[in-house]
């Protein structure tokens, strides 16, 4: 069984030139390189976010943004600091990681929410008063949001969309959505007088 740092060098005709060298013709804007350099290292990127995330559909989104970000960034990669395999599993480990940790929030905030729910109900009034309160403040902060960031916010939290989706709805990257939204949230969390 190859070790993996056999299986990252040339070792046939499938493999004539290296992955860096793959990477660097990315880079350059090569789709016939990006395809083989996904080819070779798909399967392992896959491996490692699946071991990470269980779900198999998680697994693949978050795969399939690991090699959006490598086409969009491969020209940040530094040959001289380490192999292209490596830095692209750490780039999907760390993506794995992110989304695992979103995952929990979520849960965390269902169980608040949960919580919140089952309490008695001592004064429904009161309560009702305070949930409009709350959305009007939460209404006024998201007029103050860019309009890009309120889209993105309101796709998300109202609308219930994915980070992909909201790419796919307003036709732009991946990246550029979750940066509209993280600082959209930094922007609501001020407006809100909400401590990280």
């Amino acid at each position: 069984m190859p070790t993996e740092t056999e299986r990252d060098e040339p070792t046939g005709a499938d493999f004539a030139v290296s992955t860096e060298e793959l990477l660097g013709r990315v880079a350059q804007g090569d789709q016939a390189a990006f395809g083989e350099f996904y080819d070779r290292l798909a399967p392992r990127v896959l491996g490692l976010v699946r071991r990470l995330l269980v779900d198999h559909a998680q697994a693949e989104e978050v795969t399939q943004e690991v090699f959006l970000e490598i086409w969009q960034s491969a020209a940040r990669f530094e040959p001289n600091k380490g192999k292209a395999s490596t830095w692209t599993l750490t780039m999907a480990h760390r993506r794995a990681i992110d989304r695992i940790r979103s995952a929990q929030a979520g849960r965390n905030r269902d169980i608040k929410v949960g919580i919140r729910d089952l309490a008695p109900e001592y004064d429904q009034v009161a309560e009702q008063v305070e949930v409009r309160v709350e959305h009007e403040r939460v209404e006024q902060a998201m007029q103050r949001l860019s309009d890009v960031q309120r889209q993105a916010v309101s796709l998300a939290y109202y609308g219930g969309y994915s980070h992909s989706e909201i790419a796919a709805t307003l036709a732009v990257p991946i990246g550029t959505v979750k940066t509209r939204l993280r600082d959209g949230m930094i922007r609501l969390r001020e407006e809100l007088g909400v401590e990280s």
